[in-house]
Protein backbone atom coordinates (compact mmCIF):
# COMPACT_ATOMS: atom_id res chain seq x y z
CA UNK A 1 0.00 0.00 0.00
CA UNK A 2 1.30 3.47 -0.89
CA UNK A 3 1.87 5.56 2.24
CA UNK A 4 0.29 8.98 2.69
CA UNK A 5 3.26 11.35 2.42
CA UNK A 6 3.54 15.07 3.14
CA UNK A 7 6.56 17.11 2.05
CA UNK A 8 6.91 20.45 3.82
CA UNK A 9 8.53 23.22 1.77
CA UNK A 10 9.01 23.58 -1.98
CA UNK A 11 12.76 24.15 -2.14
CA UNK A 12 15.25 22.17 -4.25
CA UNK A 13 15.42 19.20 -1.88
CA UNK A 14 11.66 18.68 -1.53
CA UNK A 15 11.04 19.18 -5.25
CA UNK A 16 13.82 16.74 -6.13
CA UNK A 17 12.43 14.13 -3.73
CA UNK A 18 8.95 14.68 -5.15
CA UNK A 19 10.17 14.31 -8.75
CA UNK A 20 11.85 10.97 -7.98
CA UNK A 21 8.77 9.71 -6.13
CA UNK A 22 6.46 10.75 -8.96
CA UNK A 23 8.66 9.00 -11.52
CA UNK A 24 8.15 5.84 -9.45
CA UNK A 25 4.36 6.31 -9.19
CA UNK A 26 4.41 7.20 -5.50
CA UNK A 27 1.95 9.94 -4.53
CA UNK A 28 2.65 12.84 -2.15
CA UNK A 29 1.51 16.36 -1.35
CA UNK A 30 3.85 19.33 -0.92
CA UNK A 31 2.80 22.15 1.43
CA UNK A 32 4.51 25.50 0.83
CA UNK A 33 3.93 28.80 2.63
CA UNK A 34 4.87 30.96 -0.36
CA UNK A 35 2.22 31.67 -3.03
CA UNK A 36 4.47 30.38 -5.84
CA UNK A 37 8.02 29.23 -6.58
CA UNK A 38 10.52 31.38 -4.72
CA UNK A 39 13.43 32.33 -6.95
CA UNK A 40 15.69 33.87 -4.33
CA UNK A 41 19.23 32.57 -4.29
CA UNK A 42 21.96 32.65 -6.88
CA UNK A 43 23.81 30.04 -8.86
CA UNK A 44 24.41 26.49 -7.61
CA UNK A 45 27.08 24.00 -8.66
CA UNK A 46 25.84 20.42 -8.88
CA UNK A 47 28.33 17.60 -8.40
CA UNK A 48 28.25 14.37 -10.45
CA UNK A 49 27.63 11.84 -7.68
CA UNK A 50 25.20 13.98 -5.65
CA UNK A 51 23.03 16.70 -7.18
CA UNK A 52 23.49 15.47 -10.74
CA UNK A 53 22.74 11.87 -9.79
CA UNK A 54 19.53 12.92 -8.05
CA UNK A 55 18.37 14.65 -11.24
CA UNK A 56 19.22 11.56 -13.28
CA UNK A 57 17.00 9.42 -11.06
CA UNK A 58 14.25 12.04 -11.33
CA UNK A 59 14.41 11.69 -15.12
CA UNK A 60 15.53 15.31 -15.48
CA UNK A 61 19.04 14.90 -16.84
CA UNK A 62 18.30 16.29 -20.30
CA UNK A 63 16.60 19.37 -18.88
CA UNK A 64 19.50 19.91 -16.50
CA UNK A 65 21.96 19.78 -19.39
CA UNK A 66 19.83 22.33 -21.26
CA UNK A 67 19.96 24.93 -18.47
CA UNK A 68 23.25 24.15 -16.71
CA UNK A 69 26.42 26.12 -17.44
CA UNK A 70 29.58 23.98 -17.43
CA UNK A 71 31.52 27.03 -18.63
CA UNK A 72 30.80 28.68 -15.26
CA UNK A 73 32.68 25.95 -13.40
CA UNK A 74 35.50 28.46 -13.50
CA UNK A 75 37.29 30.02 -10.53
CA UNK A 76 39.44 33.09 -9.97
CA UNK A 77 41.26 33.79 -6.68
CA UNK A 78 42.76 37.19 -5.92
CA UNK A 79 44.61 38.90 -3.11
CA UNK A 80 42.22 40.93 -0.95
CA UNK A 81 44.52 43.91 -0.40
CA UNK A 82 46.65 44.30 -3.55
CA UNK A 83 44.63 42.44 -6.20
CA UNK A 84 47.32 39.91 -7.16
CA UNK A 85 45.74 37.04 -9.07
CA UNK A 86 46.73 33.71 -7.49
CA UNK A 87 44.62 31.44 -9.68
CA UNK A 88 42.50 32.05 -12.78
CA UNK A 89 40.68 29.49 -14.90
CA UNK A 90 39.56 32.16 -17.39
CA UNK A 91 41.34 32.90 -20.65
CA UNK A 92 41.99 36.49 -19.61
CA UNK A 93 38.99 38.03 -21.34
CA UNK A 94 36.26 37.01 -18.94
CA UNK A 95 35.62 33.75 -20.78
CA UNK A 96 36.55 30.19 -19.80
CA UNK A 97 39.88 28.92 -21.03
CA UNK A 98 40.27 27.20 -24.40
CA UNK A 99 40.56 23.86 -22.63
CA UNK A 100 37.30 24.55 -20.82
CA UNK A 101 35.44 25.51 -24.00
CA UNK A 102 36.70 22.49 -25.93
CA UNK A 103 35.49 19.93 -23.43
CA UNK A 104 32.81 17.51 -24.59
CA UNK A 105 29.41 17.55 -22.89
CA UNK A 106 30.34 14.28 -21.16
CA UNK A 107 33.58 15.70 -19.82
CA UNK A 108 32.01 19.04 -18.90
CA UNK A 109 29.45 17.39 -16.64
CA UNK A 110 32.12 15.41 -14.81
CA UNK A 111 32.91 18.71 -13.13
CA UNK A 112 30.59 20.98 -11.20
CA UNK A 113 28.44 22.87 -13.71
CA UNK A 114 26.45 25.81 -12.41
CA UNK A 115 22.69 26.18 -12.67
CA UNK A 116 20.63 29.11 -11.45
CA UNK A 117 18.51 28.19 -8.46
CA UNK A 118 15.51 29.50 -10.40
CA UNK A 119 16.02 26.97 -13.20
CA UNK A 120 16.65 24.11 -10.80
CA UNK A 121 13.32 24.87 -9.14
CA UNK A 122 11.57 25.21 -12.48
CA UNK A 123 12.73 21.89 -13.89
CA UNK A 124 12.00 19.92 -10.72
CA UNK A 125 8.60 21.55 -10.19
CA UNK A 126 7.79 21.07 -13.87
CA UNK A 127 8.15 17.30 -13.43
CA UNK A 128 5.37 17.13 -10.82
CA UNK A 129 1.69 16.36 -11.42
CA UNK A 130 -0.70 19.30 -11.40
CA UNK A 131 -2.09 20.07 -7.97
CA UNK A 132 0.59 18.20 -6.04
CA UNK A 133 1.83 21.43 -4.44
CA UNK A 134 -0.50 23.39 -2.14
CA UNK A 135 0.80 26.95 -2.36
CA UNK A 136 0.18 29.55 0.34
CA UNK A 137 -0.20 26.86 3.01
CA UNK A 138 1.87 27.86 6.02
CA UNK A 139 2.58 25.07 8.49
CA UNK A 140 2.15 25.97 12.15
CA UNK A 141 3.03 22.63 13.75
CA UNK A 142 3.10 18.87 13.34
CA UNK A 143 1.31 16.78 15.98
CA UNK A 144 0.76 13.06 16.52
CA UNK A 145 -2.56 11.76 15.24
CA UNK A 146 -4.98 11.09 18.13
CA UNK A 147 -6.02 7.67 16.82
CA UNK A 148 -2.58 6.45 15.72
CA UNK A 149 0.57 8.06 17.22
CA UNK A 150 2.66 6.67 14.36
CA UNK A 151 0.72 8.95 12.03
CA UNK A 152 0.87 12.74 12.14
CA UNK A 153 -1.39 15.69 11.47
CA UNK A 154 -0.44 19.03 9.96
CA UNK A 155 -1.84 22.17 11.56
CA UNK A 156 -1.71 25.32 9.44
CA UNK A 157 -1.58 29.02 10.29
CA UNK A 158 -5.09 29.62 8.93
CA UNK A 159 -6.55 27.14 11.42
CA UNK A 160 -7.01 24.29 8.95
CA UNK A 161 -5.39 20.89 9.26
CA UNK A 162 -4.63 17.73 7.29
CA UNK A 163 -4.69 14.43 9.17
CA UNK A 164 -3.26 10.95 9.14
CA UNK A 165 0.08 11.14 7.30
CA UNK A 166 2.23 8.03 7.38
CA UNK A 167 5.33 10.15 6.70
CA UNK A 168 6.00 13.86 7.12
CA UNK A 169 9.25 15.03 5.50
CA UNK A 170 10.53 18.37 6.73
CA UNK A 171 12.23 20.15 3.85
CA UNK A 172 11.24 23.50 5.32
CA UNK A 173 14.66 25.04 5.70
CA UNK A 174 16.66 26.72 8.44
CA UNK A 175 13.78 27.47 10.79
CA UNK A 176 11.94 24.22 10.18
CA UNK A 177 8.62 23.72 11.96
CA UNK A 178 8.94 19.96 11.46
CA UNK A 179 12.29 19.92 13.27
CA UNK A 180 10.58 21.34 16.38
CA UNK A 181 8.75 18.04 16.79
CA UNK A 182 12.04 16.13 16.83
CA UNK A 183 14.42 18.30 18.85
CA UNK A 184 14.82 21.54 20.79
CA UNK A 185 18.07 22.34 18.93
CA UNK A 186 17.84 25.48 16.78
CA UNK A 187 20.33 27.09 14.38
CA UNK A 188 23.11 29.18 15.89
CA UNK A 189 24.74 32.29 14.50
CA UNK A 190 27.76 31.36 12.40
CA UNK A 191 29.78 34.46 13.27
CA UNK A 192 29.42 35.74 9.70
CA UNK A 193 27.08 38.31 8.18
CA UNK A 194 26.90 39.06 4.47
CA UNK A 195 25.58 41.81 2.24
CA UNK A 196 24.39 40.53 -1.14
CA UNK A 197 24.87 43.08 -3.91
CA UNK A 198 23.47 42.72 -7.42
CA UNK A 199 24.58 44.17 -10.71
CA UNK A 200 21.89 43.46 -13.30
CA UNK A 201 23.13 45.24 -16.43
CA UNK A 202 26.60 43.76 -16.66
CA UNK A 203 26.56 43.70 -20.47
CA UNK A 204 27.10 47.47 -20.34
CA UNK A 205 30.05 47.00 -17.99
CA UNK A 206 32.59 44.93 -19.97
CA UNK A 207 35.22 45.54 -17.31
CA UNK A 208 33.07 43.72 -14.75
CA UNK A 209 32.54 40.77 -17.08
CA UNK A 210 36.24 40.49 -17.72
CA UNK A 211 37.27 40.96 -14.11
CA UNK A 212 34.94 38.40 -12.50
CA UNK A 213 35.16 35.99 -15.43
CA UNK A 214 32.83 33.22 -16.53
CA UNK A 215 32.19 31.79 -13.07
CA UNK A 216 33.27 32.90 -9.59
CA UNK A 217 35.82 35.38 -8.26
CA UNK A 218 36.86 35.08 -4.59
CA UNK A 219 39.06 37.13 -2.26
CA UNK A 220 39.67 36.23 1.40
CA UNK A 221 41.26 38.12 4.30
CA UNK A 222 41.27 38.22 8.08
CA UNK A 223 37.64 38.70 9.08
CA UNK A 224 36.45 39.58 5.55
CA UNK A 225 35.60 37.91 2.25
CA UNK A 226 34.32 38.97 -1.17
CA UNK A 227 32.68 36.43 -3.47
CA UNK A 228 31.23 37.37 -6.86
CA UNK A 229 29.43 34.98 -9.20
CA UNK A 230 28.15 35.20 -12.76
CA UNK A 231 24.48 34.27 -13.14
CA UNK A 232 22.80 32.58 -16.07
CA UNK A 233 21.46 35.87 -17.44
CA UNK A 234 24.95 37.39 -17.34
CA UNK A 235 24.30 39.47 -14.22
CA UNK A 236 26.48 39.36 -11.11
CA UNK A 237 25.72 38.66 -7.50
CA UNK A 238 28.46 39.71 -5.12
CA UNK A 239 28.62 38.81 -1.43
CA UNK A 240 30.61 41.09 0.87
CA UNK A 241 31.04 39.13 4.11
CA UNK A 242 32.31 40.07 7.58
CA UNK A 243 33.07 38.25 10.80
CA UNK A 244 30.95 40.39 13.12
CA UNK A 245 28.55 40.01 16.09
CA UNK A 246 25.08 38.63 15.45
CA UNK A 247 23.46 42.04 15.92
CA UNK A 248 25.73 43.79 13.41
CA UNK A 249 23.06 44.44 10.77
CA UNK A 250 20.75 46.08 13.29
CA UNK A 251 23.44 47.87 15.32
CA UNK A 252 25.93 49.18 12.72
CA UNK A 253 23.96 52.38 12.15
CA UNK A 254 23.35 51.85 8.43
CA UNK A 255 19.82 52.47 7.16
CA UNK A 256 19.46 49.42 4.94
CA UNK A 257 16.13 50.66 3.58
CA UNK A 258 17.96 53.54 1.87
CA UNK A 259 19.78 51.42 -0.72
CA UNK A 260 22.09 54.04 -2.24
CA UNK A 261 23.22 55.52 1.07
CA UNK A 262 23.56 52.08 2.66
CA UNK A 263 25.69 50.85 -0.24
CA UNK A 264 28.13 53.75 0.04
CA UNK A 265 28.33 53.64 3.84
CA UNK A 266 28.87 49.89 3.96
CA UNK A 267 31.72 49.89 1.42
CA UNK A 268 33.43 52.98 2.83
CA UNK A 269 33.31 51.69 6.40
CA UNK A 270 34.17 48.04 5.94
CA UNK A 271 35.77 47.52 2.49
CA UNK A 272 37.68 50.73 1.80
CA UNK A 273 41.01 48.91 2.31
CA UNK A 274 40.53 46.37 -0.49
CA UNK A 275 42.41 46.39 -3.80
CA UNK A 276 41.28 48.99 -6.38
CA UNK A 277 39.74 46.29 -8.60
CA UNK A 278 37.75 44.73 -5.77
CA UNK A 279 36.65 48.19 -4.64
CA UNK A 280 35.49 48.93 -8.18
CA UNK A 281 33.58 45.63 -8.27
CA UNK A 282 31.75 46.51 -5.05
CA UNK A 283 31.11 50.11 -6.10
CA UNK A 284 29.68 49.25 -9.52
CA UNK A 285 27.42 46.51 -8.14
CA UNK A 286 24.53 48.34 -6.53
CA UNK A 287 21.23 47.35 -8.16
CA UNK A 288 20.05 45.51 -5.06
CA UNK A 289 21.37 45.33 -1.50
CA UNK A 290 20.35 42.59 0.94
CA UNK A 291 22.00 42.20 4.37
CA UNK A 292 21.66 38.90 6.20
CA UNK A 293 23.16 37.10 9.18
CA UNK A 294 24.22 33.52 8.41
CA UNK A 295 23.19 30.65 10.67
CA UNK A 296 24.16 26.99 11.00
CA UNK A 297 23.27 23.87 12.92
CA UNK A 298 26.01 22.47 15.18
CA UNK A 299 28.37 19.91 13.66
CA UNK A 300 27.16 16.43 14.49
CA UNK A 301 23.53 17.51 14.89
CA UNK A 302 21.04 14.64 14.95
CA UNK A 303 17.88 13.65 16.80
CA UNK A 304 16.28 10.52 18.19
CA UNK A 305 14.22 8.58 15.67
CA UNK A 306 10.52 9.29 15.60
CA UNK A 307 8.38 7.02 13.41
CA UNK A 308 6.62 8.87 10.64
CA UNK A 309 8.77 12.03 10.61
CA UNK A 310 12.15 12.92 9.09
CA UNK A 311 14.14 15.88 7.77
CA UNK A 312 15.98 16.73 4.55
CA UNK A 313 18.13 19.65 3.38
CA UNK A 314 18.75 22.69 5.55
CA UNK A 315 16.23 21.45 8.09
CA UNK A 316 18.60 18.55 8.78
CA UNK A 317 22.05 20.12 8.31
CA UNK A 318 21.98 23.89 7.86
CA UNK A 319 25.44 25.09 6.80
CA UNK A 320 27.06 28.31 5.66
CA UNK A 321 27.93 28.49 1.94
CA UNK A 322 31.70 28.41 2.48
CA UNK A 323 32.25 24.95 1.02
CA UNK A 324 29.62 25.14 -1.71
CA UNK A 325 28.10 21.78 -0.83
CA UNK A 326 24.75 22.55 0.81
CA UNK A 327 22.39 21.90 -2.10
CA UNK A 328 24.32 18.77 -3.11
CA UNK A 329 24.05 17.32 0.39
CA UNK A 330 20.33 18.15 0.40
CA UNK A 331 19.69 16.59 -3.01
CA UNK A 332 21.56 13.49 -1.84
CA UNK A 333 19.15 13.37 1.11
CA UNK A 334 16.33 13.37 -1.45
CA UNK A 335 17.99 10.63 -3.49
CA UNK A 336 18.67 8.33 -0.54
CA UNK A 337 15.27 8.86 1.08
CA UNK A 338 13.46 8.32 -2.23
CA UNK A 339 15.28 5.03 -2.79
CA UNK A 340 14.26 3.88 0.69
CA UNK A 341 10.61 4.90 0.23
CA UNK A 342 10.55 3.08 -3.13
CA UNK A 343 11.94 -0.05 -1.46
CA UNK A 344 9.21 0.20 1.17
CA UNK A 345 6.47 0.56 -1.44
CA UNK A 346 7.82 -2.56 -3.16
CA UNK A 347 7.39 -4.48 0.08
CA UNK A 348 11.11 -4.92 0.68
CA UNK A 349 10.94 -3.25 4.11
CA UNK A 350 8.54 -1.35 6.31
CA UNK A 351 8.26 2.43 6.06
CA UNK A 352 9.81 2.76 9.52
CA UNK A 353 12.74 0.61 8.45
CA UNK A 354 13.13 2.67 5.29
CA UNK A 355 13.28 5.99 7.16
CA UNK A 356 15.62 4.52 9.77
CA UNK A 357 17.98 3.37 7.00
CA UNK A 358 17.88 6.84 5.44
CA UNK A 359 18.77 8.53 8.73
CA UNK A 360 21.52 6.00 9.47
CA UNK A 361 23.15 7.00 6.19
CA UNK A 362 22.35 10.71 6.63
CA UNK A 363 24.09 11.61 9.86
CA UNK A 364 27.70 10.57 9.13
CA UNK A 365 27.43 12.01 5.62
CA UNK A 366 26.03 15.30 6.91
CA UNK A 367 28.69 15.52 9.60
CA UNK A 368 31.46 15.10 7.01
CA UNK A 369 30.19 18.01 4.96
CA UNK A 370 29.46 20.18 8.00
CA UNK A 371 33.08 19.69 9.06
CA UNK A 372 34.22 20.51 5.52
CA UNK A 373 32.13 23.69 5.60
CA UNK A 374 33.60 24.70 8.96
CA UNK A 375 37.11 24.38 7.47
CA UNK A 376 36.00 26.43 4.49
CA UNK A 377 34.59 29.14 6.73
CA UNK A 378 37.87 29.32 8.63
CA UNK A 379 39.87 29.59 5.39
CA UNK A 380 37.59 32.25 3.90
CA UNK A 381 38.12 34.58 6.84
CA UNK A 382 41.81 34.38 7.59
CA UNK A 383 44.81 36.23 6.20
CA UNK A 384 46.25 34.50 3.16
CA UNK A 385 43.11 32.46 2.55
CA UNK A 386 43.01 33.17 -1.19
CA UNK A 387 46.61 32.07 -1.72
CA UNK A 388 46.08 29.00 0.45
CA UNK A 389 43.16 27.87 -1.70
CA UNK A 390 45.12 28.62 -4.88
CA UNK A 391 48.05 26.55 -3.62
CA UNK A 392 45.70 23.65 -2.87
CA UNK A 393 44.31 23.84 -6.40
CA UNK A 394 47.78 23.93 -7.93
CA UNK A 395 48.83 20.90 -5.90
CA UNK A 396 45.65 19.05 -6.85
CA UNK A 397 46.15 19.70 -10.56
CA UNK A 398 49.74 18.51 -10.19
CA UNK A 399 48.42 15.27 -8.71
CA UNK A 400 49.88 15.97 -5.26
CA UNK A 401 46.69 15.93 -3.18
CA UNK A 402 42.95 15.36 -3.18
CA UNK A 403 40.60 18.36 -3.33
CA UNK A 404 39.59 19.89 0.01
CA UNK A 405 37.32 22.77 -0.91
Amino acid sequence: MTPKIALIGAGPTSLTLAAILHRNNISFTIYEAAPSLRHQGGTLDLHPQTGQQALREAGLWDKFVKYARPESDCLKLVNFENGEVFWDENAGDGRPSVEEKDRSIEDAFKGRPEIDREWLLRITYGALPEGSVKWGTKLEEVLPNAADPKKHDLHFADGSKEEGFDLVVGGDGAWSKVRKLLTNVTPQYSGISAVEIWHNDVQNEPWLLNYVGAGSCFAFAEGSAIMSQRQGDGSLRTYACLRVPETFIADCGIDWDNKDTAHTQFINRYFNHVSPDLHRLLTLSKDKLTPRALYELPIGFSYSRRPGVTLIGDAAHLMTPFAGVGVNVGMTDSLVLAREIIASCRGEKSLDEAVAAYEEELWPRARKFMEKTAKGKERHFRAGGSKEMADMLKAFHAGQNTPDW
